[in-house]
């Protein structure tokens, strides 16, 4: 299979001709490199030959990174891991050594069962961030910082979106209503975010440029299913909703095309600012139509669940009455427009996303396949 499409083949070649900011024959750090996401980023840098430095929370834990060494074999590049912990400080400085380019991936993802928001969220993307720039700032080498925000750093509930200007979110939203007591996952990708634009202001010898991904979906290279993405494709497929699904679409992106707009990023020498990466509009039943296309028989929602008994029901599934209120029934709406033309997109149809996600699943008999 194609890694790249020819265009995007074309711009990784020319590197050498065009690069003005980074030199695509030093190391690259990609942190939090066993993750669904960054996996992904190292996979497409390992087969152009890059060589990869990637930060692991243990070297040791094999069934979290051997997805990585396996990749590394069949690739053209050097893959070395390191192991550094978000809140520890001088974590990264081994490996970014050399490094003139850091993608900073590393951050937790939890939307639900958030027992201590501070100490399982707050802290470690906040740290994380001040860690990892520190290490950038001791650095005699790095030149750019690409990192991995979401787009719950633009808009903290849905229903905000009609108070909009535009009546659409883009990259001059900022997320004001989140806290550590209502929506604690985006508080944490906020205030992480903000910090980064606040040090690289202070740290003026690299730039920052910034993802901020729509809800991300598509195959995985492991077979790990605690991220939160394939754990909640797992829920769909599984029965969990067949009774209904909570009616609001949400922004939706392939998990390839998040990477590849990392690697855009780190090599674009114009890119800057923040980027909205996502591609479509879908609600569950959206995404449970495209299923039932190739799998017919798996138990998958057929209707919406009316919005005051999902309210009724939804601390039962971790969400609070408050969430459902301001989040639920709503369309989450959107402009793309930047981070097309800035990073030169091309999105996958999230029919292909969908259904390369349910396939893999159904390979690795991590769902029942019941065709």
């Amino acid at each position: 299979m194609e890694i790249l499409h020819s265009r995007e083949q074309e711009q990784l070649t020319t590197f050498e001709n065009n690069m003005k900011t980074i030199d695509p024959q030093k190391p690259v750090l990609v942190t939090g490199g066993s993750g669904y996401m960054a996996s992904w980023i190292i996979k497409y840098l390992l087969d152009q030959g890059f060589t990869v430095h990637a930060t692991v929370r243990s070297i040791h834990n094999r069934a979290k990174i051997q997805h990585l060494l396996d990749m590394e074999h069949r690739s053209a590049g050097t893959l070395k891991l390191f192991e550094a912990d978000l809140l520890r400080e001088n974590a990264f400085d081994k490996a970014m050594r050399g490094c003139e380019l850091v993608i900073h991936t590393a951050s937790p993802f939890r939307l639900t069962g958030v027992k201590d928001a501070d100490e399982e969220l707050i802290r470690p993307a906040l740290q994380g961030v001040q860690n990892v720039f520190s290490s950038a700032y001791g650095s005699t080498t790095v030149k750019r910082i690409v990192l991995t925000s979401s787009i719950v750093a633009l808009i903290g509930d849905t229903i905000e979106i009609a108070d909009l200007p535009n009546k659409k979110v883009d990259e001059n939203c900022w997320n004001t209503t989140s806290t550590i007591s209502h929506q604690p996952y985006p508080f944490s990708k906020t205030i992480a975010e903000r910090e980064a634009w606040t040090l690289s202001k202070q740290m003026d010898h690299f730039d920052l440029v910034v993802i901020n991904p729509g809800l991300i979906f598509g195959p995985s290279l492991s077979k790990r299913i605690d991220s939160t993405s394939i754990s909640l494709m797992i829920q769909i497929l599984s029965g969990k909703f067949r009774t209904g699904v909570p009616k609001g679409a949400q922004a939706v992106v392939d998990v390839r095309d998040v990477a590849k707009a990392h690697i855009r990023a780190g090599f674009t020498p114009q890119a800057s600012g923040r980027h909205l990466v996502a591609a479509d509009l879908a609600d569950f039943l959206d995404i449970a139509r495209i299923i039932r296309k190739n799998y017919p028989n798996y138990p998958l929602p057929q209707k919406h669940v009316p919005k005051w008994l999902f309210k009724l029901i939804a601390p039962l599934l971790g969400y609070s009455r408050q969430f459902v209120e301001r989040n639920i029934g709503y369309d989450f709406k959107f402009n793309n427009t930047y981070a097309v033309s800035d990073l030169n997109i091309r999105f996958t149809p999230f029919e292909k996303t969908v259904l390369d996600q349910v396939d893999q699943l159904a390979n690795d008999q991590l769902i029942a396949d019941k065709r």
